[in-house]
C-alpha cells in the first residue's frame, strides 16, 4: 500500500531574537518567572522583508532543495497558519506565486496550534487516492502581529517562524500509518484570536476586545494534557504499539510544564522527546515543522524508526500521528 513520505524538511526562522531580558521592559514580567512557567527563553520576532508567506516560501525552498524536487513537480501547496498574510488571497497562493509551482493547487488550512498535523494527515489521504503527487506542507507562523503586547500571560509565548515538508508516496513500508484528530468547538473561548470589528454595524459584536490571541491558561494546560495523552495512548494501541516502539516523539512547543507532564504520564524518556521550546517559544502550526526540520537535521530521525507526532491548539484542535521514518 502506498503511504506518504517525508522526503525532505526545511525551516526558517527571522533575524531578530527577542530575550526574556528585553521582555522585561515591555511588560511585567521577569527572566526568572517565564522561564519557570513556560520554559521559553527566546523567540525570534519578523521583522521587514519576513511576512508570513516569505517565510514560508524560504522554509519551502530549503525542503524542495533536500528533495532536488522542481517546484513544478509539486501537484498541491497547503499552508497551516492562523497568521495569514492576507484573508484572500491564501498564504499558500502566494506560495505558489514565490515558487513558480505552476501546476500545483494551493490553499491554507486553519487548526491553529494543531494545523501541520491535521495538514500531513490530509497529504496522507490525498497519496493514497493519487499516489504520484508530490505535496508542500507548511507551516507557518507571524504571530508576533497577532498579539497583544501588554497582556504579559500571553506576549511572552508566541514566537515567528515557518518549517516546511516535501511529501511523496511509498511502498517501501515508510510514511504515515495512523491518526488519531480530534476537536471541541464547544472549548473554543478557552483559546482564540477574534478578527478586525466587523465592517457592518449589525454583525458587530458588544465583547469584541481586539484582534489578538486571548488565552485561559489554567484551563489549557488541564485539557492539553489529559487530551493529548489519551489522543497518543489510544493510537498507539490501536497499531499494537507502546510508548517503547517509539524512536522519536515531537510534540507541539507550547510550554516545557505540559510537555513535561504529558512525558510523564505518557511514560516516555526524556531522551525520545524532542524539545526546542526555549529557543523559539510557541510558534503554533510552525511548531512541528520545525522542530522536525531540526530533528532531522541534528540526526535524531533514523530511517526505520517510528516517529510520534503530538500536538494541541485552539479550537480546540489536538490530535496524534505515527508514521515510520
Amino acid at each position: 500500500m502506498t503511504k506518504a513520505v517525508i522526503l525532505g524538511t526545511g525551516s526558517c526562522l527571522p533575524e531578530h531574537t527577542l530575550t526574556n531580558a528585553e521582555l522585561e521592559r515591555l511588560v511585567d514580567t521577569s527572566d526568572e518567572w517565564i522561564t519557570s512557567r513556560t520554559g521559553i527563553r527566546n523567540r525570534r520576532i519578523a521583522g521587514k522583508g519576513e511576512q508570513n508567506y516569505q517565510l514560508a516560501t524560504k522554509a519551502a525552498r530549503r525542503a524542495l532543495a533536500v528533495t532536488g524536487i522542481d517546484p513544478e513537480e509539486l501537484g498541491l501547496i497547503v499552508v497551516a497558519t492562523i497568521s495569514p498574510h492576507m484573508i484572500m488571497p491564501s498564504t499558500a497562493c502566494f506560495v505558489q506565486a514565490e515558487l513558480g509551482a505552476v501546476n500545483a493547487f494551493a490553499y491554507d488550512i486553519n487548526a491553529a496550534c494543531a494545523g501541520f498535523t491535521y495538514g500531513l494527515d490530509l497529504a496522507s489521504a490525498y497519496i493514497q487516492s493519487r499516489p504520484d503527487m508530490k505535496i508542500l506542507l507548511i507551516g507557518a507562523e507571524t504571530l508576533s502581529a497577532r498579539v497583544n503586547w501588554e497582556d504579559r500571560n500571553t506576549c511572552v509565548l508566541f514566537g515567528d517562524g515557518a518549517g516546511a515538508v516535501v511529501v511523496a508516496g511509498s511502498n517501501d513500508g515508510r510514511g504515515v500509518f495512523g491518526s488519531n484528530l480530534r476537536s471541541d468547538g464547544k472549548l473554543w473561548n478557552l483559546l482564540y484570536m477574534d478578527s478586525p470589528q466587523s465592517l457592518n454595524p449589525e454583525l458587530q459584536r458588544d465583547e469584541w476586545q481586539g484582534a489578538h490571541i486571548r488565552m485561559n491558561g489554567g484551563d489549557i494546560f488541564k485539557h492539553a494534557v489529559r487530551l493529548m495523552e489519551d489522543a497518543v495512548t489510544s493510537l498507539l494501541r490501536k497499531h499494537d504499539l507502546t510508548v517503547n516502539d517509539v524512536g522519536l516523539m515531537i510534540p507541539h512547543q507550547a510550554n516545557i510544564r505540559i510537555l513535561n507532564n504529558l512525558r510523564e504520564r505518557l511514560g516516555i524518556s526524556e531522551e525520545k522527546v524532542f524539545v526546542n521550546l526555549s529557543h523559539y517559544g510557541n510558534t503554533s502550526a510552525a511548531s512541528i515543522p520545525i522542530a522536525l526540520d531540526e530533528a532531522h537535521r541534528h540526526g535524531r530521525l533514523v530511517r526505520g524508526d517510528v516517529v510520534l507526532l503530538c500536538t494541541f491548539g485552539g479550537g480546540l484542535t489536538w490530535g496524534s500521528l505515527l508514521m515510520r521514518w
